[in-house]
């Protein structure tokens, strides 16, 4: 009998922990349910605010703007303008109308505004030009007085004339206090917001990454009222339920289990239990070897980190720290980057996503004989790291942009070598949305060489997955051109061609491919659409089979040429000063970001369409920390990268670039040739390079910051020295990608060029008289 209560015993422990375990579950179940239902109950509280406020809103701001409508179009509002009684008209405008701050009157030609449009107020002026634009009373949210205020405008007419236009100005309580006012629990966020900025907020503003999802939109303006609540755990409230139920289920029957046993032995099957009476106990099994002892717990991996393994120490003592550039990572294939290298640089990247709780990374790659390799060695360093590994396999690198957005993945890298030589390869990486540059790659280059690599327990996950098609439908779901334009498109045998002629077939073009068949090699010409030599073949096609234009791509599709029938190269900053106009119709006083490069003509081309410009650094993952910074919707550099924030993402995509292109050329009746001949123009040189030894670019930029000198002249240190004269200006800066110095000139006329040009070679000769000047 003693025998036998140790095997009841046995069965009767382990079956009280099954069971409290499970009654665990129950609890914890149904502690979730609850958390549901509460989660549930906030978001419908957080909904009814968003829904009730915003249709206030929208209410008040539709009241203001037909307040002002009726009043602008009244007889005596025209007739006091004509007769210069201002006083009357402020009181057609203001009288009886509660809460007015201020009316004002501008001359519709702006003049004065434009002198000095920061001290007039972008906000203001994009308001009033938005009104000019749309005949029509408009309004925005507007800083004045050094506070934001709701701003509306209208031009007042008479026999088709503008005689004026009228600004309102009125509280921003007038618009904020349906959200003041909105019963909102605590825990949930509540918003009004125009464009990108937040106007007012209330509640826990950590939620304001996910407010855009149900967004009432204000018609007539860029504002919406947006809302958040605290998120669940994603489970379903009456699953939570029934798994709480079902577990007690559990319970009771490993409870009840030995008991049911006991008594069908007590019903008369004591002769089979018998034997286990007299049998030997658990303990005498295994001494007597004929059960074995369960093996020792084996130390679950990861407490400490294994050594590296032997290729990649050996990898990581010669590593090349020149490869870790200004905004991404490159080098020689077999000289200064390898697969083992590439490895690290994988790890390296995992565990900066490991630090910031990130999992997943896109992968794609272009079209050079080194990639898959390079990609394949990346790839293991990720998954060596934990990181779920998402491979697009061969993709421009705007495509692989494309896919951490649409995939929901956040990070990506593109294994390309860019515009560079066939034997270069590189690394562009984006983590959670930030573009690596300067330190951050810097600290990618530090955590390999003190190998300070996380190392996963498993290996993480990896899959395949194409996203051309998405990509395709994304943009010609967008945009479809107005009427059907010819364009001859040379990718170099590039990566771009295996999806750019698609893409630009989608929105309506008739597309004549050239050399859009990927080879590694580049065997017509090289991938760089910013050098005119390589635009000849481009410039021919375009002749002879009479297309309206020809676009051309780099070797990872990122960047845009342009020319045209009669030859001509269009310049990327006068392509931006046409992208700009577009984007400004829509987005008044928006800031337009280019780098410094770019021509004297784009800044005030950007402010006569009522923008904010800003000249900033050169280098794609420099222009794009600038425009979040900004909120910019649109930036351009003069090497061709285009980065939009209106309509997409804010990456450089110089593929969407061209079908934005030909949806402004195709909806005007002038041809190609026409429009870009009505943009601002002056004389100018291409982009300039002087080679020089590695490294010495940067060098020779401290030199020449430390001795140059140029009378008369406004400079800009930003990004290497630009001069500015009245008459134009030159500039000289340090490539990040290759050993080069990278110059340019602009000026009103070729006297005005030379000069510049020359006081530019005496300073440089100066500096360094062994310099081979392309000039």
């Amino acid at each position: 009998m003693k025998s036998l209560g140790k095997i009841q015993l046995q069965s009767i422990k382990p079956a009280w922990l099954v069971a409290g375990l499970a009654v665990l579950a129950a609890l914890w179940f149904a502690w979730s349910g609850w958390g549901e239902m509460a989660s549930a109950q906030a978001q419908a509280r957080v909904d009814a605010a968003r829904a009730s406020s915003g249709a206030e809103v929208v209410n008040r701001i539709q009241s203001a703007m037909a307040e002002l409508e009726g009043r602008r179009t009244r007889l005596a509002l025209a007739t006091a303008l004509q007769r210069e009684d201002l006083a009357s008209a402020e009181n057609i405008i203001k009288g009886g109308w509660d809460g007015v701050e201020a009316v004002q009157w501008h001359d519709p030609g702006l003049d004065a505004a434009y002198e000095d449009p920061k001290a007039f107020g972008y906000g203001r002026l994009g308001v009033i030009e938005l009104s000019l634009q749309d005949n029509a009373s408009r309004a925005a949210v507007v800083l004045d007085g050094g506070a934001p205020k709701l701003g509306l405008a209208a031009p007042v007419l008479a026999d088709g004339r503008v005689l004026s236009v009228v600004y309102v100005r009125l509280p921003l309580e007038h618009l904020t206090g349906p959200l003041s006012s909105a019963d909102l629990s605590s825990d949930g966020y509540l918003a009004l917001r125009q464009g990108r900025h937040s106007v007012f907020e209330r509640g826990d503003t950590a939620l304001a990454g996910g407010a855009e999802f149900g967004a009432v939109p204000i018609p007539g303006t860029r504002m919406r009222v947006v809302s958040a609540a605290p998120a669940g755990s994603g489970g379903s409230m009456l699953t939570s339920f029934l798994l709480a139920a079902l577990s007690l289920l559990v319970a009771a029957g490993v409870l009840l289990q030995p008991h049911l046993k006991l008594s069908r032995r007590k019903a008369g099957e004591e002769a089979e239990a018998a034997p286990v009476v007299g049998g030997p106990t658990l303990a005498e099994l295994q001494a007597s070897g004929q059960l074995q002892a369960p093996p020792p717990p084996v130390e679950k991996p990861g407490f400490e980190k294994p050594p590296m393994p032997a290729a990649q120490a050996a990898a990581r003592a010669v590593l090349d720290r020149s490869i870790f550039r200004a905004y991404d990572i490159r080098g020689v294939v077999g000289k200064t980057l390898d697969e083992d290298t590439a490895r690290l640089i994988g790890q390296a990247i995992g565990s900066v996503m490991h630090d910031q709780d990130a999992r997943s990374i896109v992968v794609g790659r272009d079209g050079r004989l080194s990639s898959p390799r390079m990609a394949a060695a990346l790839i293991d360093g990720l998954r060596r790291a934990g990181r779920e590994v998402i491979d697009i396999g061969e993709a421009p690198t705007p495509v692989t942009y494309f896919a951490a957005y649409h995939l929901r993945a956040g990070s990506c890298v593109s294994v390309t070598g860019s515009h560079n030589p066939p034997d270069y390869n590189g690394f562009k990486i984006v983590i959670e949305g930030e573009t690596l540059a300067g330190d951050a790659i810097q600290k990618l280059y530090e955590r390999i060489a003190e190998n300070h690599l996380h190392v996963a327990d498993e290996p993480g996950l990896a899959s395949k997955r194409d996203v051309a098609e998405d990509y395709i439908q994304r943009i010609a779901g967008d945009i479809q051109i107005e009427r059907k334009l010819k364009v001859v498109v040379d990718c170099g045998s590039g990566i771009a061609g295996a999806i750019a002629p698609q893409v630009l077939e989608a929105i309506g073009a008739e597309v004549e491919p050239l050399f859009c068949e990927v080879d590694g090699n580049f065997p017509h010409h090289h991938p760089d659409p910013s050098d005119p030599a390589n635009l000849q073949d481009l410039v021919n096609v375009v002749q002879r089979v009479g297309a309206d234009l020809g676009l051309a791509f780099d070797g990872d599709g990122d960047r845009l040429g342009v020319v045209t029938r009669s030859g001509e190269m269009i310049y990327p900053d006068r392509l931006l000063m046409l992208f700009a106009a577009d984007v400004l119709e829509r987005n008044p006083g928006a800031c337009i970001i280019y780098d410094v490069k770019c021509t004297g003509h784009l800044a005030m081309h950007i402010l006569r369409h009522g923008g904010s410009p800003l000249m900033w650094k050169t280098g794609h993952s420099l222009i794009k920390s600038k425009m979040r910074e900004t909120e910019a919707e649109l930036a351009g550099e003069m090497s061709g990268h285009f980065f939009f924030r209106e309509r997409w993402y804010g990456f450089d995509d110089g593929i969407y670039a061209a079908a934005r292109l030909l949806e402004i050329l195709s909806s005007r009746g002038e041809s190609p040739q026409e429009i870009f001949d009505a943009l601002p123009k002056g004389v100018s040189t291409p982009e300039l390079k002087i080679h020089v030894e590695e490294g010495r670019q940067y060098t020779f930029i401290e030199d020449f910051l430390a001795q140059a000198r140029f009378e008369g002249a406004r400079l800009a240190t930003i990004d290497g020295l630009r001069a500015d004269w009245p008459d134009g200006w030159g500039l000289v800066r340090a490539s990040n990608t290759t050993p080069v110095l990278v110059l340019r000139f602009d000026a009103k006329d070729e006297q005005a060029l030379g000069r510049i040009k020359e006081a530019f070679r005496e300073q440089l000769l100066a500096v360094d008289p062994s310099l081979q000047l392309p000039f």
